[in-house]
């Protein structure tokens, strides 16, 4: 099993028990011999956040024990643990409050392995149709392949991009244009 995390602006990361320090984002292989309940503690000039994940083994392969409320639908959890990914103007690179809510994504996905994702890409807009789809498409693409770098496969990931033609605000400003230049995820129907 592998163990994937990602922090943002961390000065120091530990994974315990056993692991010790860890780079900010990374990964690492662990085969424990009987059930375990793995921590990360990242601490950094906000203050501390923690996560952990248990791994029960058993007769078969080490599986992930989710954690999530039984009372709620698989639709009302994806809408509350998956966030969109924002983007600067005429950018598709992941800058860090989106490396932020793709980990969190990501985390969710990793723990429902069996739900699959349309990643939506959008620009505001401004310039060409052609050259938003382009645009678009690289926004959604760098999604995913982020997500498929913290452990999500990636043939559960399918990319479309919208271009211009779909916009969540319509005014003509700045904050608007940034709500619309965004990685949308909806949840794939099988």
């Amino acid at each position: 099993m592998t163990l994937n995390w990602t922090s943002t602006n961390a000065t120091e990361v530990t994974l315990s028990p056993g692991i010790g320090r860890v780079p900010a984002q990374g990964s690492t292989r662990v085969t424990p011999e009987a059930s375990i309940t793995y921590s990360i503690a990242a601490t950094g000039p906000g203050g501390t956040a923690t996560d952990s994940v248990r791994i029960t083994v058993g007769a078969g392969a080490p599986e992930v024990e989710r954690t999530s409320d039984p009372s709620k639908t698989l639709e009302e959890l994806f809408r509350e643990n998956v966030y969109d990914a924002f983007f600067d103007y005429d950018k598709a690179d992941i800058r860090p409050d989106a490396q932020e809510a793709l980990a969190k994504t990501a985390q969710f996905l990793r723990t429902h392995p069996e739900i699959r994702v349309i990643i939506e890409g959008h620009c505001d807009e401004r310039g060409s149709t052609e050259y938003n789809l382009a645009l678009g498409d690289r926004r959604a693409q760098a999604a995913k392949q982020f997500l498929v770098s913290l452990g999500v496969a990636a043939e559960r990931l399918e990319t479309v991009s919208y271009g211009k033609e779909r916009p969540f605000c319509f005014v003509s400003r700045e904050d608007c244009w940034q709500q619309n230049r965004r990685a949308h995820f909806v949840l794939a129907r099988p």
